[in-house]
């Protein structure tokens, strides 16, 4: 079978090597920009100067911040297709979740929908709302190939007199497909059923991702792809009752509508929401974001077809697993039976692999079947994946319990 076709090493229209343009470690592989990002030296230099103009002065800095993070709002909401007056910055997806948990108010016997692909911590919040009202979470089942219509069709047979909220993912962390969030979101309103839709991978891979989300509310990481420094998200809504919404913390722009409410918060760092600008603007400028995006698909689908070619002779089932809507820089490639079962076990495998050979990798387990998920950004080059195969591969063939007859030897 004739190796992969990897595009070659990008390189910015400023000249530089793409993967010269982050300050990430060259002793460490990294293939594991979906969990925690990865920010450019430009934004951290950013962000840096930032600090220190607080800390040179700070009466003049904190008493300013609000007008400063509202100018933020100005130029960040467009990216992800939203208003400014319906955007507010929050910390992360898992806080933007708590704020609308703690704005609902339900009754005994009330249900919530979540979907056995969302992210934990999320439905961890979920659970936490229902014991407070006497509520239940009951979690619907998504098959991990079923289809858009399927996957409608489960969400609406789920739906009971009693349902009251659906939280759902626009693309599911443990999983990495696209979810018809719309679609659920346009049924369960003809039910009177509100959505919270958690699009916490969505910015930078999904265009205006919050416009084509649905729901009433949708939330957003801008620390993924968009590479703004962590502790960066926006909150969207329209919804009717959002002046119910309310920051984690009471600051002095308590009595302020929403989202003003939101740009001032004691003094909290601001500066994760200042420099986020900056990175949306850094990736147009120097690639364009809808040439990002195609980049990394061709990335990513190299990848993910280069380690499954060396997994195919160890096991019965491919391990590659193309899903009916995939997204454009995550792929998941299946791990040997047994291995990465349950979600402690791959997050140990992960853990263990860089610690032991160097490698950033994201494991994944869906329904007792363990997963490489695959998350590429444009700093990625062939020799990260070649380097997988060869320091990971045979570590992943070993806890498996699998002998090699052969040396691995690259496609």
């Amino acid at each position: 079978m004739p190796a992969p076709l990897f595009p070659a090493p990008l390189t910015l229209n400023s000249g530089m090597r793409a993967r010269d343009a982050w300050p990430l470690d060259r002793e460490v592989i990294h293939l594991n920009h979906g969990s925690f990002g990865a920010v450019p030296s430009v934004v951290v230099e950013h962000q840096d100067a930032l600090r220190r103009r607080a800390d040179l002065s700070p009466v003049e800095w904190f008493p300013r911040i609000a007008e400063r993070v509202q100018a933020a709002r100005e130029r960040t909401a467009p990216f992800v297709g939203a208003r400014t007056e319906d955007s507010a910055f929050v910390p992360n997806a898992s806080a933007a979740a708590t704020v609308v948990y703690n704005a609902l108010q339900l009754e005994t016997g009330d249900e919530i929908l979540v979907t056995d692909q969302g992210y934990g911590a999320i439905t961890m919040g979920a659970e936490r709302l229902a014991r407070r009202f006497g509520a239940t979470v009951r979690t619907v089942a998504l098959p991990l190939l079923a289809s858009d219509d399927e996957i409608v069709q489960l969400f609406t047979d789920a739906l009971t007199p009693r349902t009251r909220l659906i939280v759902v993912d626009q693309i599911t962390s443990p999983t990495a497909r696209l979810l018809p969030t719309r679609r659920i979101a346009d049924a369960a309103a003809q039910r009177g059923v509100r959505t919270l839709v958690d699009g916490a991978h969505a910015p930078g891979l999904i265009p205006d991702a919050a416009a084509v989300a649905g729901g009433d509310w949708w939330f957003g990481n801008l620390h993924k792809w968009p590479c703004a420094p962590r502790g960066s998200a926006l909150l969207v809504t329209t919804a009717p009752d959002r002046d119910e919404l309310w920051p984690l913390i009471d600051s002095w722009a308590a009595r302020e509508p929403y989202p003003i409410r939101f740009d001032t918060q004691g003094t909290i760092d601001a500066t994760t929401y200042l420099a986020t600008p900056t990175a949306i603007d850094f990736i147009e400028s120097e690639f364009g974001w809808a040439a990002a995006r195609t980049a990394m698909a061709e990335i990513a689908d190299a990848g993910a077809e280069l380690i499954a070619e060396a997994l195919r002779p160890y096991g019965d089932e491919d391990p590659l697993t193309p899903l009916p809507s995939p997204v454009p820089s995550m792929r998941l490639v299946r791990l040997p039976l047994g291995l990465g079962a349950t979600r402690e076990e791959a997050d140990a495998l992960r853990m263990d692999l860089l610690d032991e050979v160097g490698v950033e990798t994201a494991f994944t387990s869906f329904r007792g079947v363990g997963y490489f998920r695959l998350s590429a950004h444009l700093y990625n080059e062939a020799a990260d994946y070649e380097a997988f195969v060869e320091r990971c591969v045979p570590q992943i063939l070993s806890r498996a319990g699998i002998r090699r007859a052969d040396s691995l030897v690259l496609p």
